[in-house]
């Protein structure tokens, strides 16, 4: 896996994600980051995550990866030179309370290993993504799918927003949302990352304290 610089992710950027989780839907981009020790590539291994600090859900994204810094009126297909199958872990009970609070949601969100990928692959053009869904397996299970022609705020919108507020430049991923479907993870469950009907990556989670 290539060098990456910043992980920029969007929240609440399905409509029906945004439901299933009562949250209100947005009027613009909803952006967080993580750090670079949350990411981690689903190679096949075993992943460690918490046990101790409540419920982790998963949340499958699209993920986009930069090929070029932006400049402005660059498009996405200009900008992209990958994408992956990518899970957003969260410390939903953690992220529950900071939101009481009123506080950011790096605890919830920003914990090694929370931002899982599968391998890269060359980014097809946006109007080739939209024929083919996203999803992941749990346990040989599909949990959740998810196509981009369902997004909010579309990859276009996203990256120009992206750039303008924080910079986008090479190797930078963005997390794109999640759709409806999320939920918990338990310990030895076995993960697959698909794209249509291949799968790009699967690894074993492992709860540890």
């Amino acid at each position: 896996m290539n060098k990456c610089n910043n992980i920029y992710c969007v929240g609440r950027n399905y409509a029906a994600h945004a439901k299933e989780l009562q949250n209100e839907v947005p009027a613009s981009p909803m952006l967080f980051s993580k750090p670079t020790h949350a990411l981690v590539e689903a190679a096949g291994q075993e992943v460690l995550l918490p046990n101790n600090r409540g419920s982790i859900h998963f949340e499958t994204e699209l993920v986009i990866r930069m090929g070029k810094a932006y400049e402005k009126g660059m498009t996405v297909d200009e900008m992209a030179e990958g994408m992956a199958i990518g899970i957003d872990f969260t410390l939903r009970d953690v992220q529950s309370e900071l939101k009481k609070k009123g506080h950011p949601w790096l605890l919830a969100k920003g914990f090694p290993n929370s931002a899982l990928v599968s391998q890269f692959i060359p980014f097809p053009g946006t109007e080739e993504l939209k024929k083919s869904d996203f999803s992941l397996l749990k346990n040989g299970e599909k949990v959740q799918q998810g196509n981009i022609k369902s997004m909010i705020f579309d990859l276009q919108t996203i990256i120009e927003f992206t750039a303008e507020n924080f910079g986008l430049g090479e190797g930078d991923l963005i997390f794109t949302g999640t759709p409806e479907g999320v939920g918990p993870i338990t310990d030895n469950d076995h993960l697959s990352l698909l794209w249509g009907n291949t799968v790009l990556g699967e690894c074993l989670i492992k709860l540890k304290s």
